[in-house]
């Protein structure tokens, strides 16, 4: 029997077989019977008041006894093993939780359906005789247990690795079948194009003989071209010294027109004369009233503050010979039609855009005094910034042209409403004006004409 001290708190006496003392573990505590010894501590821990702790243990004894086994498992142990009185009262509290199971152990005959690991685990905190047998026999049906948990666990991935290797092989097997195939198909499709291979070789062949032949060909015509190329250098000599004959001919027969020119003078004074009269007698017969309205007047434009903001265009320069103005100017009804900024822009384009209108509308009204001609200034006002103020002089119609309308557009309008045969003379030196006016029957002249003849008014 061992007595616990009288005069220690919580001290209690428990009957302890005699040869249990004397047990002693010869090797560490299998580790499954050491976990389910510090569960059944830090299970019992709580039922003991602080001052039954050992000082060690003390600090845990707020703890849960899931936090016990946590962090106070190593110190739980090693006061089971050594410290007696701790170890007692422990075994007092598993007596009281497990009446059965220690009686039995007590007794020497632990049921044989409970686990190995808790008979141990009891036997080792009650320590009956053979405890250490007990202990030692749990921890070797653990081991046990867990080389069966191994082996079955190895039987069980080698089952795995056999399914994994079938299906690898049958993976392998499909996987060179299919490889033969592409390989079959590569070898079909490589027979293919060894075929069109030949073919285009055979081609090439033929293509480079037919350019062998070409080249041939392109020889001989450019032997014929020279050929050709020498004669035609002959007749073009030839020809040029039949022209200078005939330009000789033309200024030996134009020196012989001016000297007759005098009669054919007096021809021409005696058949206008006529025509004239007849004029007279044709107006007196068609009572015709006077012309209050010129087609120009019909033509749609914007007239002088009326104008929407939009832009003014600009024309080309050029430079003639202004003598040919007042012959044009001195027929019967002549009409002059002016691009104005195409001469403005030609003859002082330096000069803010309305003082080169004024300027040249002011040298148009002194030219239609002089000639009696009628005039129409036309300026491109498709991108004005404002309506022009403005107000035309005596005897110059001034117009703009409407958005979406170019005043090329409105010149040619102009021309068009003229009746054919009425003298109209448009002054621009943009090349597609004066192309369109001169297809539509008047006469175009350079912008550099009408400033050269505004210079002597």
């Amino acid at each position: 029997m061992v007595d616990r001290p009288e005069g220690e708190p919580g001290a209690e006496r428990h009957d302890v077989p005699e040869g249990a003392a004397d047990e002693v573990l010869d090797r560490p505590l299998p580790e499954g019977v050491r976990r389910r010894v510090v569960a059944l501590t830090a299970e019992s821990f709580g039922a003991l008041t602080v001052a039954e702790l050992p000082p060690p243990l003390r600090q845990y004894a707020r703890f849960t006894p899931t936090r016990r086994a946590k962090f106070a498992g190593n110190a739980m142990a090693a006061a089971l093993e050594s410290d007696a009185v701790f170890r007692q009262r422990i075994a007092g509290k598993l007596r009281e939780a497990q009446p059965e199971l220690a009686e039995a152990l007590e007794s020497g005959t632990p049921p044989a359906a409970a686990d190995p690991l808790d008979v141990a685990a009891a036997a080792y905190v009650l320590r009956p005789d053979g405890w250490v047998k007990l202990v030692a026999a749990a921890g070797e049906e653990a081991q046990r247990a867990r080389d069966e948990r191994a082996g079955a666990e190895a039987e069980q991935e080698l089952a795995r690795l056999r399914e994994e290797l079938a299906q690898a092989r049958g993976e392998a097997r499909t996987e060179t079948e299919r490889i033969r195939g592409d390989l079959e198909a590569a070898r079909r499709e490589n027979e293919s194009l060894r075929r069109k291979l030949r073919s285009a070789l055979s081609d090439v062949k033929r293509g480079e003989a037919a350019v062998r032949k070409a080249e041939a060909a392109l020889v001989d015509a450019r032997d014929r071209a020279s050929t050709e190329k020498t004669a035609a250098d002959s007749e073009v000599r030839r020809l040029k010294a039949r022209i200078a004959e005939a330009e000789a001919a033309l200024e030996t027969s134009r020196r012989a027109a001016r000297e007759g020119r005098s009669v054919e003078d007096m021809r021409l004074r005696l058949l206008l004369d006529t025509v004239l009269d007849a004029a007279q007698g044709l107006r007196r017969e068609l009572a015709l009233p006077p012309a209050s309205v010129h087609p120009a007047d019909t033509v749609e434009a914007v007239a002088p503050g009326r104008m929407t903001p939009k832009d003014i265009a600009t024309r080309a320069l050029s430079e003639m010979d202004p003598a040919l103005l007042d012959q044009l100017l001195a027929l019967p009804q002549a009409h002059l039609v002016v691009d104005g900024y195409n001469v403005t822009k030609t003859g002082y384009p330096t000069m803010p855009l309305d003082k080169q209108r004024l300027r040249l509308l002011g040298g148009l009204a002194v030219l239609a005094a002089q000639t009696g001609a009628e005039m129409t200034c036309v300026f491109d006002g498709a991108e004005l910034a404002a309506p022009v103020l403005l107000a035309p002089p005596r005897g110059v119609r001034v117009l703009f042209s409407k958005p979406g309308v170019t005043a090329d557009e409105l010149i040619r309008q102009l021309v068009r409403a003229e009746p054919p045969g009425r003298p109209v003379v448009v002054v621009s030196t943009d090349r597609e004006v004066a192309d369109g006016v001169a297809k539509a029957g008047a006469r175009p002249v350079a912008s550099a004409l009408l400033l050269k003849r505004l210079a002597r008014t």
